[in-house]
């Protein structure tokens, strides 16, 4: 896909991931509808983002698990940009630590965010992709969605059905002019990272979000199925994971301690 002239919306676009991306969508000529629950923080994105990219940038804040607020989306983001050509489901939280410490408002919060909103934001969105002509959905998921990390649980179900959800609409829209990308991204360096000390000897190394959405951008130009960041490392412990569980079982349990330390402060939701 060409991304000059495209017509973008994308969530949580205020900071990370979804922030970078909007960027490097609007150096390409893409004009962009962003939401965020921050709405200061959303408003100093999108004048930064038309400052330095020059770009038609707009911005509808909100909860993006709030079906009024994806109901306000939809209608701005028409009115704004006059149909929509690209949905990126960027919005996500994170709670880690062990599951019975994670209260029940914790785990629905993720999944509420992580999983039901974008399937339901990209249920009411189809009808205006289908009339773009070459409509396209990008789910970020996470490395996480592809292999079990433990004291990830509750974030893992999540993310691992968004990959689901997206690799079954993929074939579900097949012929019908409307793709579907699944994103992998490793641990990245966001804000949604600050509360986390897992480090790169506990399999966390930080990639610089530059690079992260580097690879998202080169994969939608590709119409690509999905983009797996970490290289040749990531595949070799996604096979280890495939053929022998048992010897990952026995990595994390002799980094269950440390790691647990580690990542029972990171809370972004």
């Amino acid at each position: 896909m060409n991304m000059q002239g495209k017509r973008v919306v994308i969530t949580g676009g205020s900071s990370g991931i979804g922030h970078e991306l909007a960027r490097q969508l609007a150096l390409k000529g893409a004009r962009l509808v962003l939401t965020g629950r921050r709405a200061e923080a959303l408003a100093a994105a999108v004048t930064a983002l038309r400052e330095t990219t020059g770009a038609e940038v707009y911005g509808v804040p909100g909860d993006i698990a709030d079906g009024a607020v994806r109901e306000t989306l939809l209608g701005q983001a028409m009115a704004l940009l006059g149909g929509i050509d690209v949905l990126v489901n960027n919005a996500g939280g994170v709670r880690a630590g062990r599951l019975e410490d994670t209260t029940e408002a914790e785990l629905r919060a993720m999944i509420e965010v992580d999983l039901i909103a974008p399937i339901l934001l990209t249920r009411a969105v189809l009808p205006v992709l289908r009339d773009s002509g070459a409509g396209l959905v990008v789910n970020i998921a996470s490395g996480i969605a592809q292999m079990g990390v433990p004291f990830y649980a509750g974030y893992a179900a999540a993310k691992a059905g968004l990959a689901r959800f997206g690799e079954a609409l993929r074939r579900e829209l097949k012929g019908e002019g409307v793709h579907v990308i699944t994103v992998y991204p490793g641990a990245t360096e966001t804000r949604m990272m600050t509360t986390s000390r897992a480090d790169a000897s506990m399999g966390f190394a930080l990639q610089k979000v530059e690079d992260v959405v580097g690879s998202i951008v080169a994969g939608m130009e590709a119409d690509a199925f999905e983009v797996v960041r970490g290289g040749e490392v990531r595949q070799a412990m996604l096979a280890q994971n495939r053929d022998d569980p048992a010897a990952v079982d026995a990595r994390f349990l002799a980094l269950k301690p440390q790691l647990e330390a580690a990542v029972r402060d990171h809370n972004a939701l």
